[in-house]
């Protein structure tokens, strides 16, 4: 199998390992497991480990191991036909309104996709979505599985800032902003939920490889989860 992976350096204390150009769950689930296993075999000098969607990004600390050493390693990872799955994969639910201010794009969606607004977010609310990584801001998640029907695509003049929570398709993907930013995608609803909070002991509410499902809220629902964050 490593003959079909590229491991290249990254600087001097980092290796990418790749598994191909192309965005699967089968690709991503590779990744994953090459993870679980590097940590299952308590591999010297990883300091760090970056999931991506078709990557693996390992840093490591020069002083414990080489380039060659870890290359080893990873191979071995990789080789051992008893590779660690993905432990625990978690089934997140998103409390989203759709509602009014929060959907704000809700209707620019259906007269692009040609569905009512109703069906937009039947459709949006009826997939369990693959975290496939992080990135762009603390904790934002890109998620894999969307259904083509209600793809759409982004914004012509990103918005300045965008509230935490938004939830957003830009294309063939959907996404929830963890903070306020900018950003180009279409709002659709957002959630009560903190997706990134640094005096929490876990930051993130969802890491890669955990599943996500958005599960429609009323206004009064969004206010009364909202209150208790605050909590």
């Amino acid at each position: 199998m490593t003959n079909s992976v590229r491991i290249i350096p990254s600087g001097d204390s980092g290796i990418i390992v790749r598994f191909g150009d192309v965005i699967t769950e089968e690709t991503n689930k590779k990744v994953h497991d090459l993870q679980s296993m590097l940590e299952a075999m308590q591999t010297k000098g990883i300091s760090e480990m970056v999931p991506a969607y078709t990557d693996l990004l390992v840093l490591y600390n020069p002083s414990e191991n080489s380039f060659i050493g870890m290359s080893d390693s990873i191979r071995k990872a990789i080789d051992t036909p008893s590779r660690a799955e993905i432990q625990n994969q978690r089934l997140i639910e998103i409390p989203t309104c759709y509602e009014d201010e929060y959907g704000t794009d809700l209707k620019e969606v259906s007269e692009s996709t040609g569905l009512s607004i109703d069906e937009v977010i039947k459709i949006h609310s009826s997939t369990d979505y693959l975290v496939y990584m992080l990135g762009f801001t603390p904790g934002f998640s890109y998620l894999g599985g969307m259904d083509e029907r209600i793809a759409c695509p982004r914004k012509k003049i990103p918005r300045k800032d965008i509230p935490a929570g938004s939830v957003g398709i830009a294309d063939k993907q959907t996404g929830i902003y963890p903070i306020e930013s900018p950003g180009g995608w279409q709002l659709i609803g957002r959630t009560p939920l903190n997706l990134f909070d640094p005096d929490r002991e876990e930051i993130f509410l969802c890491k890669a490889g955990d599943k996500l499902r958005f599960v429609p809220i009323s206004k009064q629902e969004f206010e009364l989860i909202k209150k208790e964050q605050r909590k």
